[in-house]
């Protein structure tokens, strides 16, 4: 049974809710978009053929025509499918349509053809934004800003980053009361075995008692017993 001042050290720091802005939208649990083979050979004439195909769901999306500007885009893919620009294209249509896990595939996708592909960080940037996984959107965001910033990356970086600073203000805290936590459960675990010390010492050494030493082991305990019960 723990003792009065005791069940606050020993308890867990319950931590509190994190009050955070922005919206987030409920992951998206479609079947996988089709994805290309990215290390087959593709000829001038496929990869012409994806660029009239990419000018269609370009000009689709202008036209808020989400659906079919997606379609236009997967056929372009298929077609050539070594193209980061074609998928991280895609990723930002279902960013529009509030897609994040099916942007977050198109946008791994690009990363992997082009590791420096600014608009794939972006893309995922966004996606995680919408999860409400903000310090990982931080951190994309920031590299996409890197490789070529934009207006956009800055306006969402401006939702983003007050998120990110109170969850790590919020783990700084957490962290402080935990470490306060441990050293007083140390300090009062210290203290409770002094006690014991000098409660054993008081039991086995009065003032005129006859101490019999039977081995250096039994000499060396009773010594320090005396020294606990005496403060030494």
């Amino acid at each position: 049974m723990a003792k009065a001042g005791e069940s606050s050290f020993n308890d867990e720091i319950m931590e509190s809710d994190i009050e955070l802005e922005g919206e987030v939208v409920e992951p998206d649990n479609d079947l996988p978009q089709k994805m290309g083979d990215p290390s087959i050979d593709v000829s001038e004439e496929k990869r012409d053929q994806a660029q009239l195909y990419k000018k269609k769901g370009v000009d689709a999306l202008s036209e808020g025509k989400l659906n079919e500007a997606i379609e236009h885009l997967t056929e372009a893919i298929l077609l050539n499918p070594t193209s980061a620009i074609l998928y991280a294209t895609r990723a930002g249509v279902f960013i529009k349509m509030k897609k994040p896990n099916a942007a977050t595939r198109d946008a791994d996708a690009a990363l992997q053809i082009n590791p420096d592909s600014a608009k794939g960080y972006k893309s995922r940037g966004m996606a995680k934004a919408m999860l409400g996984k903000w310090e990982d959107a931080a951190h994309d965001l920031h590299v996409a800003a890197k490789l070529d910033f934009d207006e956009e990356i800055s306006a969402e970086l401006k939702k983003v980053e007050p998120n990110v600073h109170k969850i790590e203000e919020h783990k700084k805290k957490y962290e402080r009361l935990r470490k306060e936590r441990d050293m007083k459960k140390a300090d009062t675990e210290r203290k409770r075995k002094h006690a014991e010390e000098v409660s054993a010492a008081s039991a086995v050494l009065k003032d005129g008692d006859v101490i019999t030493i039977h081995s250096s082991n039994e000499f060396e305990a009773k010594l320090k017993a005396a020294s606990a019960c005496l403060g030494l």
